[in-house]
């Protein structure tokens, strides 16, 4: 159970489009920011909802888990992004993973919220 877990919310994202819109260009971003900073993914799904055209995207890790949500109508992303610290304290990496997403989507207002989670014994 012990790790970092950050919630973000991104407003006003200044992004291309196809970002919030369309499955695989995030799908593309969340994989490629995973891997740059070094995580391991064991499954993935990613679903483009029709209509007002947001996604969904989430990214089982061994670490635990990354979580994308998209609001092209608002130029709205909130993410949740949870990695354990089980064998090593991987803490820069869940901030460095949530830092490359939030310079892809270029928000103009950014919110962040980092638990600090403990073995409860």
């Amino acid at each position: 159970m012990k790790g970092l877990h950050i919630l973000a919310e991104f407003a006003g994202c200044q992004c291309e489009p196809s970002l919030l819109e369309d499955a695989s260009s995030l799908r593309k971003l969340c994989v490629e920011a995973i891997e740059n900073v070094g995580l391991t993914i064991v499954g993935e799904l990613f679903y483009t909802f029709k209509g007002a055209g947001g996604v969904t995207g989430t990214v089982l890790l061994a670490e635990s888990h990354l979580a994308v949500h998209t609001w092209p109508e608002l130029l709205g992303v909130t993410l949740d992004a949870y990695v354990c610290n089980l064998s090593e304290d991987n803490s820069a990496k869940a901030e460095a993973l949530v830092k490359q997403l939030e310079q892809a989507f270029t928000p103009l207002c950014t919110a962040k919220k980092l638990i600090h989670r403990v073995n409860p014994r």
